[in-house]
């Protein structure tokens, strides 16, 4: 693998480390103007954080740091350096300005006014963007935010910590899929935070947070799958060989098969498009063969020449 420059290191540190920071600014807007004021965080540390205001009045933003400061330490104990100090630096950037940039904070230096902001909803006075009558607004809205914030985050090599590490736990001790670790600590999390609060609608609001979240989140971070791998079965692949080099500039590969009812041994293309192209290989195989087996699928991730992949490293 070459190695970096000097300069080209610095030049991809620091955008990472802006990166971090614009999701973090993101992020702390999703949850202090929208998500946070109506008790509606999609679980996670955020969830917690919300439990602690509401009982201890400290801020949450503050909150958040406290209790990923064990987990960090748990973290790298139990699991390794796996996140890095760019994950470390990423939860302190975007749990501090879930403080700093709350409209209260925003209020004393005059940015925002408190008064047009401050609403009555369930017998308690929010401080919020929008008022109760656009809740499911605000629950969009702060969803699209923090997801954009965490994909930003993400991109940039790093991460918010907080539900990371106990999913990492499960998966260590106990085998447990990462996707199930995450609902089993999400769905503990938000079903806490609705009975410690008491109020069952937060059950609702943070399923729907934690699917907008979560799709926004993929999209910011990985971007649109736009790649699709296509197998061809035919006696007539070099042909459709030929035509994928001249028209499409893509490679193929040929695996050894062998036909199930006829017991025959047969040749199948295999290739690796973007979704454009999907319509005009399929022209491809059919001029050539009318009588093609063509199968298409989605592909998660490639990496190789022409493409772009969308792995995200989260190592320091």
């Amino acid at each position: 693998m070459r190695k970096l420059s000097k300069k080209e290191h610095l030049t991809r540190e620091a955008k990472y480390l802006v990166g971090i920071l614009v999701g973090g600014i993101s992020f702390a807007i999703g949850y202090a103007w929208f998500l946070m004021p109506y008790n509606m965080a999609p679980g996670g540390i955020a969830g917690l954080a919300q439990v602690i205001n509401h009982y201890l009045g400290i801020p949450r933003g503050l909150s958040m740091i406290m209790l990923n400061i064990p987990l960090f330490i748990i973290g790298f104990i139990f699991i390794g350096k796996a996140f890095g100090a760019k994950s470390v630096l990423g939860m302190l950037i975007s749990s501090s300005l879930t403080d700093l940039l709350s409209i209260q904070s925003l209020s004393r230096i005059g940015i925002m006014d408190l008064a047009t902001h401050t609403f009555k909803y369930q017998n308690r006075a929010v401080i919020a963007l929008l008022g109760p009558e656009d809740i499911m607004l605000s629950a969009i809205a702060g969803s699209v935010f923090l997801g954009i914030g965490l994909g930003l985050i993400f991109r940039s090599r790093a991460s918010t910590g907080g539900t990371d590490i106990p999913v990492g736990l499960i998966k260590q001790k106990s085998g447990i899929s990462i996707g199930n670790g995450y609902y089993i600590v999400e769905s503990g999390i938000i079903l806490l935070v609705a009975i410690l609060l008491k109020d069952p609608k937060i059950l609702i609001w943070g399923y729907i947070n934690l699917f907008i979240t979560s799709r926004v989140t993929d999209l910011t971070s990985e971007g649109l799958p736009y790649t699709k791998g296509v197998y061809v079965i035919s006696p007539k692949v070099d042909e459709i060989k030929q035509e994928i080099y001249e028209e499409l500039q893509r490679g193929v590969t040929f695996f050894k098969a062998s036909r199930g009812y006829e017991k025959k041994d047969t040749e199948v293309l295999f290739t690796v498009v973007n979704r454009r192209q999907v319509p005009l290989l399929t022209d491809i195989v059919k001029d050539a063969d009318p009588n093609a087996f063509m199968i298409v699928t989605d592909v998660y991730d490639v990496m190789g020449y022409g493409f772009r992949t969308r792995k995200i490293d989260l190592g320091g």
